[in-house]
């Protein structure tokens, strides 16, 4: 079997695979349900940066996993041609850093300020660690909230949709930097433009996060979690990245192109969807109580992050077609926009506001809207392939 028919989803597991991952979610739930104390102590296996989880060492092994099929696939000659490429560079460029955050910031405020705010709870309130740096009386007035003394703690007092709509921003300002290696993959898109554009956002999220987050969440004294960013980019990008680079040349050299594609790409072919499953299985096992506790909660804040994400997809893809760049880039180019790097945005809100607020449960929402949402818009690209056919022949 050719590496080209490993890449077709034409095979029964990956035809329905959003079946798999609505099993999975639903399963992941339920062995937190049935067996909490395993779900927490796989949760509690985390490398801590300021008390919180940065990363997830369960996680971390099942995006290694998940991610170094893609990874040994890519020939980095053509990750060098593909970073020459401007136009969907600057594309994805412009959509993740000068679009994206602003349009997630202005949807959020306008469904959960003002269009499910009746729902949500107008006189509603959130409990969110106070500013770092920052020493109030309580009773102190601090931008939209008020310090208050929480079993003798100091904590910062605010409307409860301002908390969701902060967990919603650390979403918006933290483009895909692993998973979209994934819906790139399966959309067959191109490897080396995707792995060359998760490698800017990656760099470019250590200058612009802190920058966009504190600009965007009005809080002073916003610390840029340069150690937290820099660790997951690490573990989850770096890791597989070089593992799959040299593991890649070592095996071409002493076996051969013919049976690296042949033999041991075959075998890799179903380890990326079965650890993607995996990771969805554990992450809802360790958040699903939190989702089961607040099921009308998770519809209101879901509802602004399907619009923004539909909307930056479309944005990305519509562009793409404009300036007639092939389907290969096309697909990589509103995928990347479209998805977010969830682990960083929970590891940031759990850092910023606290693990039980508003704000950390907005960015467990994105993870389940995101996988289910990517898939169908991967099917989408794939049917929508042939639109750019004009384009492929350029």
């Amino acid at each position: 079997m050719s590496i080209n028919n490993n890449r077709h989803m034409n095979s029964l597991f990956e035809r329905y695979l959003t079946l798999w991952v609505g099993l999975c979610i639903i399963g992941g739930i339920l062995l937190g349900k049935i067996a909490p104390n395993l779900s927490k102590t796989l949760d509690n296996m985390s490398i801590f940066i300021n008390g919180a989880p940065v990363v997830s060492i369960p996680i971390a092994i099942c995006l290694f996993f998940m991610m170094y099929p893609i990874m040994v696939k890519i020939d980095f000659g053509e990750v060098i041609k593909a970073g020459k490429g401007g136009k969907p560079v600057f594309l994805t460029l412009f959509i993740n850093w000068a679009v994206k955050p602003f349009t997630m910031y202005g949807i959020a405020l306008l469904f959960l300020g003002f269009l499910l705010n009746q729902f949500i709870g107008p006189d509603a309130t959130d409990l969110v660690k106070m500013p770092f740096g920052l020493d109030l009386a309580a009773g102190t007035q601090y931008g939209a909230g008020q310090v208050v003394l929480y079993e003798g703690v100091k904590m910062l007092e605010i409307p409860l949709w301002r908390s969701y709509l902060a967990g919603c921003i650390l979403l918006g300002i933290a483009p895909c930097t692993a998973m979209v290696l994934v819906w790139g993959y399966l959309a067959r898109g191109n490897d080396g433009l995707t792995l060359v554009m998760v490698a800017i956002n990656s760099l470019t999220m250590l200058v612009l996060y802190g920058v966009l987050g504190g600009f965007l969440l009005g809080v002073g004294r916003l610390p840029v979690p340069w150690q937290a960013l820099a660790l997951s980019i690490s573990v989850y990008v770096a890791l597989p990245l070089m593992a799959g680079y040299i593991s890649r040349r070592w095996i071409i050299k002493t076996k051969g192109l013919e049976w690296f594609q042949e033999k041991f790409l075959h075998v890799l072919t179903p380890l990326t969807i079965i650890a993607l499953l995996t990771t969805l299985v554990l992450l809802f096992s360790f958040k699903g109580e939190v989702i089961l506790h607040n099921p009308l909660t998770i519809v209101w804040i879901a509802i602004p992050l399907i619009i923004q994400t539909l909307l930056i997809f479309g944005l990305g893809y519509g562009a793409a077609k404009m300036l007639k760049l092939p389907y290969q880039d096309a697909a990589p180019v509103a995928m990347i926009g479209a998805s977010n790097h969830f682990e960083v945005a929970i590891a940031t809100s759990t850092m910023l506001f606290g693990l039980s607020s508003g704000a950390s449960l907005a960015t467990v929402v994105g993870v389940l809207i995101e996988v289910p949402l990517m898939l169908i818009l991967v099917r989408f690209c794939l049917r929508t392939e042939r639109c750019f056919l004009e384009n492929n022949s350029q």
